[in-house]
């Protein structure tokens, strides 16, 4: 049997430390081998950490359209609650610069119906379904930020916007994890009949729906056996006078995206090309050979698009029922 060495003859912590601190400043392959490791791998130790802690795992609902239509109103109602609740008010209306996102939560089962008027207890936040609302700014020099998170669905590698351009790796992460999409529109400016401020309101949400649609169409494997997509045209504002129903909204966008599609294509046709010629047949919206364009069309590539009105302020309907949609697609 071994017997353990005398207090005396076992090597002290300070010999250790030194022997340690001598070996690593010396010159030596092993040295230099271990450094290299740390300079390195620690980056992406750190990068794999840090990842693994941050919030956006959540997935997310990409909060879309036109400058003035309510998005960031929207956004303020959900995080902070209705008037009676909170002294907060929906913020005004105002031009985004860059997105920003609020994380929400639903209840998780039928027994307790979801409203963003309900606050979570204790019990019901342990089970609920936790979702990050990304607002995106409208104007249209600001539209490729959405654009980008919405090319990045695409799979990686492979992200490219309707424009050809490549997708930044925040869009592609951020943009994997969109379970949803919410397109808003303002229903009272589209039934202006003041001047030309209608056509002028309804050809920027068209065109911005069309590069929405178009964007979600070409991702890879768009069909019968892609990942469904579900997007909510949410014609708000519904408590003016002058604003259009949801099913009006519905048919004035789907002729207005007519006009556009056949615009565009003629303008991307070169000089001679055959009408059949399959070269241009991803950048056509909607099925092939249909000469109007309806909504229902997208259900071919597996994108669902449902419009459903509501409002944010006034005595109008409410943003119940966006809400609730909301909570069917999470």
């Amino acid at each position: 049997m071994t017997t353990a060495a005398p207090p005396s003859q076992l090597p002290s912590l300070a010999a250790l430390i030194k022997t340690f601190f001598e070996a690593s400043l010396s010159p030596s392959p092993t040295v230099f081998a271990i450094g290299l490791l740390l300079v390195f791998l620690g980056p992406v130790l750190l990068h794999l950490l840090v990842t693994r802690a941050s919030p956006s795992a959540l997935p997310s609902v990409l909060l879309v359209g036109p400058s003035g239509a309510g998005k960031t109103a929207l956004l303020t109602l959900y995080e902070r609650g209705p008037a009676e609740k909170s002294a907060a008010r929906p913020s005004p209306t105002h031009t985004s610069l860059r997105p920003s996102s609020v994380e929400l939560a639903v209840h998780d089962g039928a027994a307790a119906p979801s409203s963003y008027r309900d606050d979570l207890d204790a019990a019901a936040a342990a089970v609920a379904r936790r979702f990050l609302l990304v607002d995106t700014p409208g104007h249209p020099k600001l539209r490729r930020q959405a654009l980008l998170r919405l090319a990045a669905l695409r799979g990686p590698g492979k992200g490219k916007t309707a424009a050809g351009g490549a997708v930044a790796g925040d869009a592609g992460d951020q943009g994997s994890r969109v379970q949803a999409v919410v397109f808003m529109v303002d229903a009272a400016a589209l039934g202006e009949v003041r001047g030309d401020a209608q056509g002028r309101a309804l050809a920027a949400a068209a065109d911005y729906l069309h590069d929405v649609l178009l964007t979600l169409q070409k991702r890879p494997g768009a069909g019968r056996s892609a990942t469904p997509v579900p997007v909510l045209v949410a014609a708000n504002k519904l408590d003016l006078f002058t604003a259009l129903p949801p099913a009006l909204v519905k048919s004035k966008l789907e002729t207005e995206i007519t006009r556009v599609r056949r615009t565009r294509s003629k303008g991307l046709k070169p000089t001679g090309l055959d009408e059949d010629d399959p070269g241009h047949d991803e950048d056509w919206l909607g099925e092939l050979g249909q000469e109007n364009f309806t909504l229902d069309q997208m259900l071919g590539h597996e994108i669902h698009v449902d419009v459903v009105g509501g409002s944010l302020v006034g005595h109008g309907p409410g943003a119940d029922a966006w809400w609730d949609w909301l909570a069917s697609k999470i």
